[in-house]
């Protein structure tokens, strides 16, 4: 019955931000077609997969409770430089849990919490669409709020990147955030996450729309 519930949830939610992003595309497409910088996979990449890797950060198959932090929904499309999505592009996510803790044996800061999934996968489809369920991202000791990006897929050279928070004031000193030193593509990195009470009670929701170099993809 809660597997039932859990699933029926996840379907609403999807169907929400779905509506939710053909609402908020980008008005201006040049902008938008701006690549996304590349930054750094970072130390804490998953040595090892976590058995449940869905889209569903904040509920661990198994699991009766949920994570802890700000539920947020990060939704976007993984797009070329034409503005063409990339069907069948692989978005992976991961971030450290509400307490600054990955789920990493490199991380010597304690248990991160068990309740977080942590690591999140998804293929795109047709129109290069993706969604997370996730926290709000928080900082820890030298950085900014974040979250690692990857793109894969066949025939794209692997983007790795990350997502910041705007309004977060660590963002001025954050020294990985402001090796990319055009404002307008650190602009590019840069989201910001609004109330979204119509899709989930509490929640907040921001959109990140992934442009990748046509150096990167298939021809």
């Amino acid at each position: 019955m809660v597997r039932s519930r859990s699933l029926q949830r996840r379907r609403l939610l999807a169907a929400g931000l779905a509506a939710g992003a053909g609402a908020v595309l980008p008005k201006s497409l040049s902008a938008a077609l701006m690549p996304t910088p590349r930054q750094t996979p970072g130390p804490f990449y998953p040595l090892r997969l976590p058995l449940d890797s869905d889209t569903d950060l904040v509920q661990v198959a198994g699991r009766g409770q949920a994570a802890s932090g700000a539920v947020t929904h990060v939704f976007g499309r993984v797009l070329d430089a034409a503005g063409r999505p990339l069907a069948g592009a692989r978005v992976e996510i991961w971030q450290c849990d509400a307490f600054g803790r990955y789920h990493h044996p490199g991380d010597r800061g304690g248990r991160a919490d068990p309740n977080f999934q942590g690591y999140g996968r998804m293929a795109v489809g047709e129109d290069g669409a993706f969604r997370f369920r996730t926290i709000k991202p928080v900082p820890y000791p030298g950085r900014a709020p974040h979250i690692h990006f990857a793109i894969s897929g066949r025939g794209i050279e692997g983007l790795t990147t990350q997502m910041y928070v705007a309004g977060e004031a660590l963002n001025a000193r954050d020294g990985i955030l402001n090796r990319v030193r055009d404002p307008l593509a650190r602009a590019r990195l840069i989201v910001a996450l609004e109330p979204a009470s119509e899709v989930e009670p509490g929640a907040l929701a921001g959109r990140f729309d992934i442009v990748l170099d046509e150096r990167f993809v298939p021809g």
